[in-house]
């Protein structure tokens, strides 16, 4: 039997603004495998091409005007169905970037994620502090975005000198960030612990026993299954519980395509 209309659009759309990392280790191919994995449908639009593998990344190029790709998404994302939108690595120049967000706020997401990424973890950078911060007035000021560093990422706005969950997400809060999940990987001991920032109040989401070893696109997996569990219907603080779960359950076996470089997440369910 064929499924009905009302079953057909009950799967929400996640649309990814991001980097294209042709490895699959992070960057939207990262993202489309997540968001599957967890049952919402992956649209997607370049917005950085990466020279990339499992050893580093050797460039970061702009890629085409992404606004007659979203053009063309638009139909998928104006029905009744529940929709949102994650942003991840971005080289665009400022009026297009700016275009392309106005137009996505437009038309209102329900969900918005957005991974601040300074650079990937090895190889060469993108962002200056000056240029993350540009680009949060930009975003911010849209309304209704949860932001997601990690511990440098957070630093980079807030300044070497701050210290303690809430001076680090002020910056983003001040932008108008609605909400701040401040990673907590990059941070020392064996230990991690994650923080739901919100103006005047700090909920720290439990600390867990440091993983061992390294993998790629941790950033990009956080976010789009937080990003996903959301869509699923949870609230915010408990989308971040899940998507941290998501990850713990899935760090083994990694995966290390081609036999070298970093391991990465395996792309099926955990």
């Amino acid at each position: 039997m064929a499924p009905s209309a009302a079953s057909r659009s009950a799967v929400p759309v996640a649309l990814c603004l991001g980097g294209m990392d042709p490895s699959g280790g992070a960057g939207l191919l990262r993202d489309v495998m997540t968001l599957a994995a967890l049952g919402v449908h992956p649209m997607a639009v370049c917005t950085a091409y990466t020279v990339q593998n499992g050893l580093a990344c050797a460039a970061i190029l702009p890629p085409p005007d992404p606004l007659p790709f979203l053009a063309a998404l638009e139909p998928h994302l104006a029905g009744p169905g529940a929709w949102g939108v994650k942003l991840g690595l971005c080289r665009l120049e400022t009026g297009s970037f700016s275009a392309l967000i106005a137009r996505v706020v437009a038309l209102a997401p329900s969900a918005r994620i957005w991974d601040p990424i300074l650079a990937p973890t090895s190889g060469v950078g993108l962002h200056s502090a000056g240029q993350l911060r540009a680009m949060a007035g930009t975003l911010l000021g849209t309304g209704n975005w949860v932001v997601c560093p990690n511990l440098p990422e957070a630093q980079a706005l807030a300044g070497p000198g701050a210290a303690g969950p809430m001076a680090l997400a002020i910056p983003f809060l001040d932008l108008g960030a609605s909400a701040v999940w401040l990673k907590g990987g990059h941070g020392a001991g064996a230990e991690v612990e994650d923080f739901w920032i919100t103006p005047g109040t700090v909920l720290g989401l439990g600390r867990c026993p440091r993983l061992p070893g390294d993998r790629r696109g941790t950033g990009c997996t956080l976010a789009s299954a937080w990003l996903a569990y959301r869509l699923l219907g949870l609230p915010g603080t408990e989308a971040a519980l899940a998507a941290a779960r998501f990850l713990r359950d899935r760090w083994d076996p990694p995966v290390q395509p081609g036999g070298f470089g970093r391991p990465c997440f395996a792309p099926g369910a955990p």
